[in-house]
């Protein structure tokens, strides 16, 4: 039997993610099972293992394209700002806060790890390495093409700490999203320009 490659794979792949996301908000990831994900997804449960591994296999990869998601939207808005860093960082963190807040696989992981379930959890915080990663690295070449004379390692800092800050808030909001959002970017243009002028 030829190995499903290309295309047909990730499309395969993505309807069994679509299928854990949708039976995770109906019910939690603790109660989501490969074999019930399988029949949701129209494929045999040993297809899902062969694509996923493990059940934190599939959380893994419903983690990933979560945050590819966020930060795809997050890169527009930051685009959609050039060379304002206060107004991109704004709209950037302000999206992400309430995009979080809307979104249903977001509350449910929150709500179970409130409820003493905490198996997703981790990809927001402990294990929120493709998240630092990712959104890091999109403020860093955004805000890095308009500070270009800025140290890399401060740079890269801000963009780290900011990013944090932003997860921790949408694991534990303290107040209004605008008035976060506002805070935040405040905080993110002084630590640029912090990065700015720090000696290479």
């Amino acid at each position: 039997m030829t190995e499903m490659t290309g295309a047909p794979r990730q499309r395969l792949r993505d309807t069994i993610v679509d299928a854990a996301r949708s039976r995770a908000i109906a019910a939690g990831w603790d109660a989501v099972r490969m074999g019930g994900v399988a029949t949701a997804a129209g494929v045999s449960r040993q297809t899902v293992y062969n694509e996923f591994g493990s059940k934190a296999g599939l959380a893994e990869a419903l983690a990933r394209r979560e945050v590819d998601r966020f930060v795809g939207d997050v890169r527009s808005a930051l685009v959609a700002h050039g060379p304002d860093v206060r107004a991109g960082a704004y709209a950037a963190i302000a999206h992400t806060l309430g995009a979080a807040a809307e979104n249903p696989l977001v509350k449910t992981i929150l709500t179970s790890a409130r409820g003493g379930s905490d198996e997703l959890l981790p990809y927001l915080t402990t294990r929120a390495e493709v998240v630092l990663t990712e959104a890091s690295g999109a403020l860093i070449e955004w805000v890095g093409a308009y500070l270009p004379g800025a140290d890399p390692d401060a740079l890269a800092f801000a963009a780290d700490t900011i990013v944090r800050l932003v997860v921790s808030h949408i694991v534990l909001p303290r107040g209004p999203i605008d008035q976060t959002a506002e805070a935040l970017a405040d905080l993110a243009v002084r630590l640029f320009a912090t990065a700015a002028r720090t000696p290479r």
